[in-house]
């Protein structure tokens, strides 16, 4: 495969931006539909060379190109390059692929919006930075594309700058998740004190390929080193992939766009974490720390955005939480040393999430509100979106034979067995934790669809109109067909995608996992498999698949008895655990933590408090001082230097005779 067409894959999402911000917004406004168009055809064929990609490296194993010289700076020299390997093409088809449903989604749904082409120049930008991301071979190169990534979330999280929510979920975005990336700055810089070491073998500690090769040799890095390289990077993935406790930017991000939710939570920013320690994967798996961190950030986010979600009114908020906890799912799956199960849930996780979030928006566009208080009873008017939604929620919850239960199974099978990850005690202590998880994202998952989809309708926005001032109106009819027939490709998708990519079974389905069998062929070469952990799958597990689906239809049994059958059992519920209800709904106080005691306290009040003192305190006075020191001192001299001849003839013999005083008294 010539590198020119991989390069086209990032190089055409990123001219329609270009396009769209230079030409057609500025010349060609008054027919801004152009943008979509655009924007859809070239990221449409971005997804066929992706596929192309996918299909070269399963035949002929990872590739790479040699790097193009970028900066020289004294003895170090920055390339750019790709590094195709298994990981890259499985991002890239999803990327492109789920990018490509939601620009055709969005042109129904940003229809009427005055910023139509601003929209879609954003979204080409968004799609462009991530694939960049997953193509970079140089750690620096990721980086730019990391930080570019951030920039597209804070545009299209305040697209709709004129309203304060926007603005301020905007900006909470980008600062949170800054805390995460000075991390991953530090780690860079740390591995780069490790040059002299890289190149006595000849590497380059800020090319990829070469960090697979240092750590294959062993002995370059120490463990110290290692460690604290693999937790910087870390904390880059916690503020990017929004995992505890850097988790607070992303609920507030739904003020965005509801495609550009789906973008972020399926396929760009939020699962940038997760493929950042894969990607450096390698490094992780020498530090039991590192590792053992990993996996209970993991475990405590699944546990902990699952329990928002429970309570969660606003249905994008619900899919939000749901995004956090299910991407703790994935570090789990990576701290136990489970890589290709993470990266099997990263792929099957990325189609139902945003069908889930096109499915909002979908009951958004015909109630007028987000808020399932005042939905219900849709499902005789959208049969559709409520047929996609259900295939995606199964998906979620992990029921047999959806999507989700094949990817999520696994890693319940890794947790239990253990058998790589540091400490099978916290693997086998893990386990339960993601089993509580699975009765929780059923229970969720299955009370969002009752409230939305049956029952009677409670009068969607014109009911929530009398809580709070808002234009739109209510239109209970299915979505537009543009809307609907991504919907039911994700559908379609959601559920097969389990069936092509699913583990060795007896039932004769598929003969072998060549999901994992595809990750294997690392770019380090044979006999570097172990790099990556786990990359060959488990076997089916009959045992654990009865259990999960157990455990998932507990938690839909649940949601059902509260939800539907009795209602009036939920605020006895409510009322029993009022205390506890007020804990989650207040989202365990994280906001006003973070916001009033963190940031208005400690940092604004006695930190930038403290700084202002010492400024005005000290400093000012400091320099007040000195100046009225030297401009004192010249006021005598003013009273000698009087312009008086007569005055400097008789100063003149004084200061000779005091000269030779000194003198002599000196010698």
């Amino acid at each position: 495969m010539p590198e020119f067409f991989v390069w086209l894959i990032f190089l055409l999402p990123m001219i329609s931006f270009v396009l769209i911000s230079l030409i057609i917004r500025p010349f060609f406004n008054q027919i801004a539909k152009i943008a979509g168009y655009i924007t859809i055809l070239t990221i449409f064929v971005s997804m066929i060379i992706a596929f192309w990609g996918l299909s070269f490296v399963n035949s002929n194993g990872g590739v790479e190109w040699a790097p193009h010289s970028w900066i020289d700076i004294g003895n170090l020299q920055i390339t750019i390059g790709i590094l195709m390997d298994p990981i890259t093409a499985i991002m890239l088809v999803v990327i492109t692929s789920v990018s490509l449903m939601i620009q055709i989604y969005s042109q129904e749904y940003m229809n009427q919006d005055n910023g139509y082409a601003r929209y879609f120049a954003f979204m080409s930008l968004f799609t462009a930075s991530m694939i960049g991301l997953v193509l970079a071979r140089n750690i620096i190169q990721l980086f730019v594309f990391w930080e570019l990534v951030g920039v597209s979330s804070y545009l299209l999280i305040g697209f709709w700058y004129h309203r304060p929510a926007a603005i301020a979920a905007a900006k909470k975005a980008f600062i949170i998740t800054r805390f995460g990336d000075f991390g991953f700055l530090l780690a860079i810089m740390y591995l780069y004190l490790h040059i002299d070491a890289f190149k006595i073998h000849g590497l380059n500690p800020l090319e990829i390929p070469d960090i697979y090769h240092a750590v294959a040799i062993g002995g370059i890095l120490g463990s110290t080193a290692v460690m604290w390289i693999a937790l910087g990077i870390f904390a880059g993935a916690v503020g990017k992939s929004a995992q505890f406790p850097l988790h607070t930017w992303l609920p507030d991000a739904m003020e965005g766009p509801t495609p550009v939710s789906a973008l972020i939570h399926a396929a760009t920013m939020v699962t940038a974490g997760v493929f950042l320690v894969a990607r450096f994967f390698p490094i992780f798996s020498l530090s039991p720390i590192a590792m053992n961190t990993v996996a209970i950030t993991g475990g405590i986010s699944v546990i902990f955005a699952a329990s928002l979600a429970i309570v969660a009114t606003d249905i994008k908020r619900v899919m939000a939480y749901s995004t956090i906890s299910q991407l703790g799912y994935m570090m789990l799956a990576l701290g136990v040393g489970a890589y290709g199960a993470a990266i099997f849930h990263l792929f099957t996780h990325a189609f139902f999430k945003a069908l889930l979030f096109l499915g909002a928006g979908s009951v958004s566009h015909a109630t007028g509100t987000f808020n399932m208080r005042f939905m219900g009873g849709l499902k005789r008017y959208m049969p559709w979106t409520y047929v996609t939604f259900l295939i995606a929620s199964f998906c979620l919850a992990g029921i047999f034979p959806f999507s989700g239960f094949w990817s999520k199974d696994e890693i319940l099978v890794a947790l239990w067995a253990g058998e790589f990850a540091t400490n099978p005690a916290i693997s086998k202590f893990l386990f339960w934790i993601a089993l509580i998880g699975v009765f929780m994202t059923a229970f969720y998952i299955f009370r969002a669809i009752i409230l939305t989809f049956h029952g009677e309708f409670k009068g969607g926005i014109e009911a929530e109109q009398a809580i709070k001032k808002s234009e739109n109106k209510v239109h209970l009819m299915e979505s537009p067909k543009v809307m609907i027939m991504p919907m039911i490709v994700l559908a379609g998708t959601a559920f097969l995608v389990g069936f092509i990519v699913n583990p060795t079974i007896s039932l004769g389905i598929l003969d072998a996992h060549w999901f994992g069998e595809l990750l294997k062929s690392s770019i380090v070469g044979q006999g570097h498999d172990d790099l990556f952990g786990n990359i060959g799958n488990h076997s089916f597990n009959f045992t654990m698949a009865v259990l999960s689906n157990l455990v998932a239809l507990a938690g839909f049994a649940l949601a059902y008895m509260l939800y539907n059958s009795n209602p009036v059992l939920v605020k006895l519920v409510s009322q029993k655990l009022n205390s506890i209800g007020n804990i989650l709904a207040r989202k365990f106080f994280f906001d006003e933590i973070y916001e009033e005691f963190i940031v208005k306290k400690i940092f604004y009040k006695y930190l930038a408090g403290g700084l202002d003192w010492l400024d005005r305190a000290l400093i000012d006075k400091l320099v007040n001082n000195i100046g009225w020191l030297i401009l004192n001192i010249g006021r005598p001299l003013l009273k000698i230097q009087n312009g008086q001849l007569q005055f400097y003839a008789l100063v003149m013999p004084m200061g000779i005779f005091i000269l030779f005083c000194l003198l002599i008294v000196w010698r």
